[in-house]
């Protein structure tokens, strides 16, 4: 038996490599799957240095490594196979139709494969089954759920601090002299550096399917953890300088600190470097020994115990389906600012900036910059969803797509209660982006006035059917009862303007 391990997967003290101690591991780098889309370079040089680090690290330690590298998957399984047959072992995968595929490239190279559960979870699919078997999904109930099952932040029955969550301490807007601490940073070495001129060399510019726009132009030094001490570091800095600032801050938003203090874990979370157990136990720590306070703990907690398991079960169970959902029948295509930047509303073209120098912007400019724009804009979710996937360095498939797909543009109506639409009041309560933004936050309509606002008010419009009965949307609808007809055809107009203008890549 060989272990088999892929790219996000680097599980060394669990999982399949830390039961099987006497197996030799098989990684296999696929250029042709590198190319399915426009990657961020800094996401390509992260799977891939990791995967080379990883490799090493196993070497290290005395262990069999067999590290192919092939144009495909399927190149590469055939060619291991060929020298070396034997059955594989490797974790799960997030959908019945990808192991489908995995098991079918196995037995295309004339082996076997046998999938084992995916330690980069708390909740196992039969729990979450077992929990979802009620009905409709609701987060907060599943995040309640687990909170129980694991005991995390519990005093016997009942939350620590009688709450189950802060949410209304964790709105807050900094002071002006607030300054959050900087993010950390890696002497990363050789690899790193070979792994990241390989990538530019290699995929700068080339990627099979149709052109969605856009390149990467020049981003700023590759920053991201990729060894299990790195990932390690980085926690320790998190929980050392930065936890105890991220829940009252976390929805907050400023042009001149693109971390804020949120963690910058996802990566090593994803790739399998950190464990849920690890980061949570260590953040609870913190506040049971006074340096953090309960509302910052519970909200990191959330996001990781809560959310991260949460969407990785709805995808697992949703798919194929959720890919493609479209509930709200939108259908522009993604404007070009998305890939370069370019344009004169400030918030998203620091934003984007910031994606296009490091992969990366917080979870409230994804979902109410970012994708708040796409929603009311009328962008295709699926459109929207591939950007996300190629432009973040923490982006994985099942990641983006309940995300975005969902949360974001309210695709499915799986679990989201209502769409995630706002106006410049609410970018202008959480951000300073405004106040030195060319277009009028105060203005709907009329030359200058602020994108969002006509478009939210045209959703709301265009959305009526659809939106109307829903109980969370009474009080947006009440507004819009209260405007006129002229009022209505200057905000139409305006909104035309801002999809020509966006369009012709003048917005």
């Amino acid at each position: 038996m060989t272990v088999w391990l892929r790219g996000d997967h680097l599980l060394r003290h669990r999982g399949p490599l830390s039961r099987r101690p006497d197996e030799p591991l098989l990684l296999v780098e696929a250029e042709s799957f590198a190319r399915k889309l426009p990657y961020h370079p800094h996401k390509l040089t992260l799977v891939f240095a990791a995967m080379r680090e990883f490799r090493d690290a196993v070497r290290e330690s005395g262990r069999t490594v067999h590290y192919r590298r092939a144009e495909t998957f399927a190149d590469g399984l055939a060619a291991h196979l060929d020298e070396h047959p034997d059955d594989l072992v490797t974790t799960e995968p997030q959908t019945d139709a990808a192991r489908e595929r995995l098991r079918s490239l196995v037995a295309d190279a004339g082996g076997t494969v046998q999938f084992v559960p995916d330690e980069r979870f708390l909740c196992s699919p039969d729990r979450f089954d077992a929990w979802a078997s009620g009905g409709r999904y609701r987060h907060e109930d599943f995040y309640r759920f687990m909170r129980r099952e694991t005991g995390y932040l519990m005093d016997g029955s009942d939350p620590v601090g009688g709450e189950w969550n802060y949410d209304d301490r964790n709105r807050e807007t900094p002071p002006e002299e607030w300054t959050p601490a900087d993010p950390p940073t890696f002497d990363h070495g050789e690899t790193v550096t070979e792994t990241a001129e390989w990538v530019a060399e290699t995929y700068a510019g080339g990627y099979d399917g149709p052109p969605y726009g856009g390149d990467w132009a020049d981003p700023e030094p590759f920053r991201w953890p990729v060894t299990r001490r790195q990932a390690v570091r980085a926690l320790d800095h998190f929980v050392t300088y930065r936890l105890a600032d991220f829940g009252p801050y976390q929805d907050a938003m400023r042009d001149e600190a693109w971390a804020m203090s949120h963690s910058l874990l996802s990566t090593s979370l994803n790739l399998g470097l950190l464990g849920p157990e690890e980061v949570i136990e260590r953040a609870i720590g913190a506040y049971e020994t006074g340096d953090a306070p309960l509302n910052s703990v519970e909200g990191f907690v959330r996001q990781v115990l809560g959310w991260r398991e949460f969407l990785r079960h709805v995808y697992r169970r949703e798919m194929p389906e959720l890919a493609g959902a479209n509930q709200l029948d939108a259908q522009e295509a993604l404007p070009e600012f998305y890939w370069t930047g370019d344009t004169d509303m400030a918030c998203l073209s620091d934003v984007v900036e910031g994606v296009r120098k490091r992969g990366y912007s917080h979870h409230i400019e994804r979902l109410m910059l970012l994708a708040n724009f796409g929603l009311v804009y009328g962008v295709e979710p699926e459109r929207l969803n591939r950007w996300f996937h190629a432009a973040y360095v923490d982006a994985f498939h099942w990641v983006t797509t309940p995300n975005v797909v969902e949360m974001g543009l309210y695709g499915a109506g799986v679990f989201a209660t209502k769409p995630y639409a706002a106006s410049a009041n609410y970018v202008d309560k959480m951000s300073d982006y405004c106040s030195g933004c060319p277009y009028y936050k105060t203005k709907t309509t009329g030359e200058g006035a602020c994108p969002f606002n006509a478009l939210y008010w045209e959703f709301l419009d265009r959305n009526e059917d659809e939106l109307r009965s829903n109980h969370r949307m009474g009080l947006m609808y009440s507004h819009v009862d209260n405007k006129g007809e002229e009022e209505w055809a200057g905000i139409r107009e305006r909104a035309d303007e801002i999809r020509t203008m966006a369009r012709e890549g003048e917005l």
